[in-house]
């Protein structure tokens, strides 16, 4: 009798934790409450690479209209947060060659340090030090291959989504590398200034 009660007992508990409201779901951080419009400040490159930030302006812009969340203003225009993004590396090296030692697959790798800050109290909202988008890619010569342009442009495709969805869903709905780990790493160091 005593075990056929030890058997219920447990398996009404074990049906406790198993309901609907028995899980852990942190609150979302979302933005503050007075911020409805954002402006993206010009991003700053420090690569060796010119011109790559406006393509990733342009793509960050129209990502921002599709989402609809915040109004886009300039900063000068009533703007109550603002995205400035730096470029801080840009790899892109070969990772497999062909039976000739010629290169047929790359994988490019892009940092930004990205930061929210709230006009009002000129302080950082939110801070993404080390941001990375990977795009691997197949060399131009091959079939389905690609250009660095066009890899690229898929590389700031995937950060302005990113981006977008750092700044509406809040912590922890995207996240970057550690600064640490990429800054440590010998084979990171190469383009940059």
């Amino acid at each position: 009798m005593k075990k056929l009660c030890l058997a219920l007992l447990c398996a009404v508990a074990c049906a406790a934790c198993g309901s609907e409201g028995a899980y852990y779901k942190p609150q979302a951080q979302i933005m503050p409450q007075h911020i409805r419009k954002v402006a993206i400040r010009p991003i700053l490159n420090k690569t060796e690479i010119f011109a790559m930030e406006d393509k990733l302006y342009l793509q960050l812009y129209d990502e921002f209209l599709k989402n609809g969340t915040y109004q886009i203003v300039g900063e000068d225009n009533g703007a109550e947060g603002v995205i400035i993004t730096t470029i801080t590396r840009y790899l892109n090296v070969p990772i497999q060659y062909d039976s000739q030692l010629i290169p047929s697959v790359y994988k490019m790798d892009v940092w930004l340090d990205i930061v929210l800050m709230d006009k009002s109290t000129n302080t950082p909202v939110w801070r993404e030090p080390a941001f990375l988008g990977t795009q691997i890619y197949s060399a131009s010569t091959l079939p389905g291959g690609m250009t660095e342009q066009q890899a690229r442009e898929l590389v700031w495709q995937k950060l302005s989504k990113d981006i977008v969805k750092r700044t509406v869903d809040g912590f922890g709905s995207v996240m970057s590398e550690s600064k640490r780990k990429v800054m440590q790493n010998p084979e990171y160091t190469t383009i940059n200034q």
